[in-house]
């Protein structure tokens, strides 16, 4: 899994490459010269949605022992720095914040029941934030070739979103366990009683209706305000546009990353995402492509320091056990 991961990030790269050097690329480096420090503070400007998720991931988590705010927002900025940046398909940075979780006072099942109601939950927001943008970029007048393609992306994550809730409540993981112990002939005693605790704190999620809806509410906020480093990135480069442009832009290229989450960083797809979205709305292929390195150039400012701080948090919690080892009787 990992030479494919590998494959499908020289790949991403060739193609985005390509895309680069069959532009004008002194154009490209023109406009991200003369927006120059711009671009620094419309990346900076991500902290705002990584609160917000951080927020609604909280509202997750039971009342009594819930992290503070503080601790969720560090989890959620490492958990999207592993997925933006590493070739872990989309779940490498779930198993990293669970971790990191782990070490406050939360139960190993609330941790992990709250992190994948909260990934269920996303599916439907984002799908909700995605049927906004294809919505305004109707409401424009500039359908894309590929709306119809969008709209079936859109309703199959719906269906997915909504097939995870439903199968989360029915505690379908208890049941695959079970199964797995007769198949294996009883040798999974310890961890069906682990999945019935996760499938209990599951449901009690669920059943804990206001967290939920308050959760999807903040989660559609992280995505809207998203929007404003588009809006932001595009000023800086010269191109005065609507938020209504940047919600439509945030909106396919979010759904786009997420279609392509096999490839590491969506190399390649995320520039031509860029140039497709780009089009629709008007936008010129250098200014595109610029756009797409703007968000490079975020990931960069705000993913990379976040890896860092997760080697960090590894390195510290390691010598904390290594203390506890060295001073126990």
């Amino acid at each position: 899994m990992r030479y494919v991961g590998a494959a499908l990030a020289v790949a991403g790269l060739g193609l985005a490459i390509l895309l680069f050097l069959q532009e004008d690329l002194a154009g490209i480096v023109d406009l991200l010269r003369a927006a120059g420090p711009g671009l620094v503070l419309a990346s900076l400007v991500h902290v705002a949605p990584l609160m917000l998720n951080a927020r609604a991931w909280q509202r997750l988590l039971p009342v009594p022992g819930r992290a503070s705010l503080r601790v969720m927002t560090g989890a959620t900025w490492v958990r999207e720095s592993v997925n933006g940046l590493l070739p872990v398909g989309r779940i490498g940075g779930e198993i990293v914040a669970y971790r990191m979780l782990r070490r406050t006072a939360i139960r190993a099942a609330d941790a992990a029941a709250g992190l994948v109601a909260d990934m269920a939950l996303s599916v439907l927001s984002q799908a909700a934030f995605t049927l906004v943008g294809l919505g305004f970029l109707l409401m424009l007048g500039r359908a894309a070739a590929a709306t119809t393609q969008f709209a079936a992306a859109v309703a199959a994550m719906i269906l997915l979103g909504i097939a995870f809730c439903v199968a989360q409540r029915a505690g379908a993981l208890s049941a695959v366990v079970r199964m797995l112990n007769r198949l294996l002939a009883g040798r999974l005693q310890a961890a069906i009683v682990k999945s019935l605790r996760f499938d209990d704190a599951i449901r009690d999620i669920y059943e804990r209706r206001s967290d939920v809806a308050a959760c999807f509410g903040w989660q559609l906020a992280g995505w809207v305000v998203g929007a404003v480093e588009i809006w932001l990135a595009l000023y800086f480069l010269g191109q005065h546009r609507s938020l209504i442009d940047a919600i439509v832009i945030e909106a396919l290229i979010q759904a786009i990353g997420s279609a392509a989450f096999v490839v590491p960083a969506a190399l390649g797809v995320q520039e031509g995402g860029f140039l497709l979205v780009g089009s629709a709305l008007g936008i010129d292929a250098t200014t595109a492509l610029a756009l797409a390195s703007a968000r490079r150039l975020r990931d960069v400012i705000v993913f990379f320091p976040g890896l860092v701080a997760w080697q960090w948090a590894e390195a510290r919690a390691r010598n904390s056990r290594a203390r506890a080892v060295s001073e126990s009787p």
